[in-house]
């Protein structure tokens, strides 16, 4: 028989059932691929092959897969959630199935409905009947006396829907929520953009609705975060789908803060136009609808803080008036035709908050409103629902001093009927600051708010300094030193060329450029020829040519550092790098100026103005009206030594009107160019005090400053004139009893760096008699006029502390004047020579300005 046909023996012990476990077992031990592969046997190529398996066997084998590795199959997977996935190997284990990914959303928005649900149910829906009614706010005198009592005259009166003109309704649809009518009370997409923003730092407003501001208005309070948005979207989404449209729109009306202390449109209305709601003409609600976008800053009465003056706010007002009109025509709630009927902005009656505040009583309030609100983050309409109770730092008898100061003189000054070309619009203000504490003691903001003049003179930025800014130029080069003192501090007695239309030099000795590139000189007020002068004598006489070269030598960015050291607002300095820069071009209020000055007298002390030193709510004290911690802003030394300099310009220079004081007393005077303005700035070692006079029109879109030659009769007029009486007389009240202290000793210190060009210190030859005239050295300088007495014009009778030695408008002090400068920082080094004391002065330096380009004022 052929081999072929031999039938194979049967394995021992196990027979066909045995075989066919051995077939199953064999892929796990085979080569890749599971494929049979024969293996050595004592019988070589006669040994057993394996059976093929049944059907079941192959489809065993294939559940398991090529590597053999099927995990748990053919097991049932107990997990709730098969993932990772059991019937997957690799990476495939952890992509999810569509079963999991369509159950898993399901169930998310099932959840968030479900939420939804819930929180709409378990909020309410608001009243504007139980909503907050405006309390007063009481601000009391420094002595514990009460002030006066503000607002929670007008608290919120609810009118129905139909006392609502359509008009009213109209525009602030039209302004504020175009899809009011139609939408569910919220606008989703706004919503995601306020949430996006909080969540990546940005701005927080936007994303609500006419429904959403209703509820904000009634019980929530304004705080911008993500939970009281969403209580706000809670309770939107359930007025939108449970209230009628005219509620919500009348609620919102009747709840909205309007200004002038007025909660609601029918408080609005008297309020601004002394009639009822449903009076008002589409002119007059447009205007309404405008002052909703911000009361603060569209209230042309003006509101709190530096941007919201009432000329800002007018102008403001009438732009958002005039869109709110426009835009209702836009979004067909209005005729083209019937918009062409408002083109003058609604005229307003006279405010009840206004009437009440008589006096400086208005501007003492709004001043220290101001305060609150900056240190504790309060909105006007919060400080407008009131319950504050505000004790301040003004003192009664200080702020009656200062006014009767003011009104003296101006009652003797001022004749608008005899001379109405120079003697209209005539502004004064003043600030009084305690030299030991900073705190604000007294100031005169203007004739009244009852007066209908909202402005606070005494907290306005705008009106140039003049020549009350050099001590910043003189206190920088002494503690910084100048390009001439190698990095010391220089002493006064340096000197610097001081004849009228002298060139200015930049730090490389090169001549600045005008606008038509010819070398600028700089005005002197007297064309008188100083020659060279010291510092001291140039700030005695208010000299513009050696300040304007000084500011170059030290550096216009020390000079900055200095001011702001001493309480001087950035925003208020002049940017510009030029030669007016030390002359007063910049525009720091009366307050800051006061208080400024005051570290002077402190030694270098600075103390930041304050105006509140206790703030109750709801009989809660609460925190952070503490007064603010003192800060060094310069070496005592060279603080007392701007005293000293500033004490003779009392004694012997142009503010010689304050030597009637009687104590010891040091100031400044400052003019700027035309006599657009005039300062007297001067303290003693208790008060330290700024009065500042301005003409403009207050009701002139743009509010420029207007010449004051002419006024009182006077053809030009100065700091040390009116301006240093107004100081001197409302200082004598103030101090009237106090003792009289003595300023701190100034002790000897810098260098004499001199100007390039200043003559040798070493001493010059006396002049025999055989010389004449002309064999003077040259470097020698021309000798001073010395003014005559006698050559003033006589005292008026209304002038309290008139001095007949003294010709009004005869100082030499000068305000800007026209040039242009441009060129490089940087230039030589002069021999400095040691003071008198042989100190080396205060370590200086060089400035890191490298250019510099303006262009001074006219």
């Amino acid at each position: 028989m052929s081999e072929h046909r031999r039938k194979p023996p049967q394995p021992q012990g196990g027979g066909r059932a045995s075989a066919r476990r051995a077939a199953q077992q064999r892929p796990h031990r085979g080569a890749p691929g599971g494929r049979d592969v024969p293996t050595a046997s004592h019988s070589g190529p006669y040994a057993q092959q394996p059976s093929p398996g049944s059907r079941a066997d192959a489809r065993r084998a294939a559940q398991r897969g090529p590597s053999g590795r099927g995990r748990g199959a053919g097991r049932p997977d107990k997990r709730l959630i098969n993932y990772p996935r059991s019937d997957r190997d690799g990476w495939k284990r952890f992509v999810p199935s569509w079963k999991l990914v369509s159950g898993t959303a399901l169930g998310f928005f099932a959840v968030i409905i479900a939420g939804a649900g819930i929180g709409i149910a378990m909020v309410s829906t608001p009243d504007p009947n139980k909503a907050a009614q405006a309390q007063n706010n009481v601000f009391y005198w420094a002595d514990g006396s009460q002030m006066v009592a503000t607002g929670g005259s007008m608290n919120r009166q609810i009118v129905p829907i139909s006392s609502i003109p359509r008009s009213m309704r109209d525009a602030v649809i039209a302004a504020e929520n175009e899809s009011f009518e139609t939408d569910k009370g919220v606008d989703p997409m706004g919503i995601a953009r306020a949430v996006w923003n909080m969540g990546t730092g940005g701005s927080t407003q936007g994303g609500s609705t006419i429904t959403q501001q209703y509820v904000k208005n009634t019980y929530l309070d304004s705080d911008q975060t993500l939970k009281r948005k969403v209580t706000e979207l809670f309770i939107a989404l359930r007025l939108g789908v449970s209230e009628e449209k005219d509620t919500v729109l009348a609620g919102y009306l009747n709840t909205a803060y309007y200004g002038r202390d007025a909660y609601g449109i029918q408080a609005a209305a008297r309020a601004y136009f002394g009639k009822d709601s449903q009076d008002l003409n589409p002119s007059e609600c447009a205007f309404l609808a405008a002052v909703l976008k911000g009361p603060n800053l569209y209230n042309p009465d003006g509101g709190i803080g530096a941007a919201a003056t009432p000329e800002l706010n007018e102008d403001r007002a009438r732009k958002r008036w005039a869109w709110v009109l426009d835009r209702e025509v836009e979004v067909g709630r209005m005729e083209a035709s019937e918009r062409a009927k408002y083109t003058e902005f609604p005229p307003r009656v006279e405010s009840e908050q206004a009437r009440g505040m008589t006096g400086q009583i208005g501007y003492l309030v709004d001043t220290a409103k101001a305060y609150v609100m900056k240190t504790k983050g309060i909105t006007a309409e919060q400080m407008a629902l009131g319950g504050y109770r505000i004790k301040t730092t003004f003192e009664k008898p200080k702020v009656e001093a200062m006014v009767k100061a003011v009104e003296d003189i101006r009652a003797g000054l001022i004749d608008e009927k005899r001379r109405p070309e120079t003697d209209t619009f005539v502004q004064f203000g003043a600030a009084s600051v305690d030299v030991k504490t900073g705190a604000l003691v007294a100031l005169y903001g203007g004739p009244g708010w009852d007066k209908k003049y909202f402005s606070n003179n005494a907290n306005t930025s705008g009106v140039p300094v003049g020549s009350t800014w050099k001590p910043y130029v003189l206190a920088a080069a002494m503690e910084y030193g100048t390009q001439n003192s190698n990095g010391k501090g220089i002493s006064v007695d340096s000197k610097y060329q001081a004849n009228d239309l002298t060139v200015i030099n930049n730090r490389e000795g090169k001549p600045l450029r005008d606008a038509s590139g010819n070398p600028f000189r700089q005005k002197n007020e007297s064309p008188t020829p100083f020659g060279y002068v010291t510092l001291n004598e140039a700030m005695e006489k208010s000299i513009n040519v050696p300040f304007a070269q000084l500011v170059f030598d030290v550096g216009h960015d020390k000079v900055r550092n200095v001011a702001k050291a001493t309480g001087i607002l950035e925003e208020s300095i002049n940017p510009n790098a030029d030669a007016s820069f030390a002359l007063g071009t910049s525009t720091p209020s009366a307050i800051r100026m006061a208080d400024s000055y005051a570290t002077f007298a402190a030694s270098g002390t600075h103390r930041e103005p304050y105006s509140v030193t206790a703030v109750e709510k709801n009989g809660e004290k609460l925190t952070g009206f503490e007064a603010p911690k003192d800060q060094r802003a310069m070496d005592n030394a060279v603080a007392d030594n701007i005293t000293k300099v500033l004490q003779n310009v009392v004694e012997n220079g142009t503010g010689k009107k304050a030597k009637k004081l009687g104590r010891p007393a040091a100031g400044k005077t400052g003019t700027t160019d035309e006599n657009k303005s005039a300062w007297f700035v001067g303290y003693t070692p208790e008060l330290s005090t700024s009065v500042v006079l301005f003409r403009t029109d207050p009701n002139s879109a743009e509010k420029a400053l207007i010449s004051m030659k002419g006024v009182g009769d006077i053809p030009s007029l100065h700091g040390g004139d009116i301006p240093a009486e107004i100081w001197t007389e409302y200082m004598g009240l103030a101090l009237k009893g106090k003792p009289v202290t003595q300023f701190p000793e100034a002790e000897a210190i810098g260098v004499d760096a001199h100007s390039a060009g200043a003559p040798s210190p070493t001493p010059v030859a006396p002049v025999t008699p055989s010389q004449s005239p002309s064999s003077l050295p040259p470097s020698s300088p021309p000798p001073s006029p010395t003014p005559s007495k006698g050559t003033g014009r006589p005292c008026k009778p209304w002038e309290l502390y008139c001095d007949p030695d003294t010709t009004r408008g005869g100082t030499n002090e000068g305000g800007t004047n026209s040039g242009t400068t441009s060129g490089i920082i940087g230039g030589p080094s002069g021999s400095p020579s040691l003071s008198p004391s042989g100190r080396p002065g205060r370590p200086g330096g060089l400035t890191g300005d490298t250019s510099t380009t303006g262009t001074t004022q006219d």
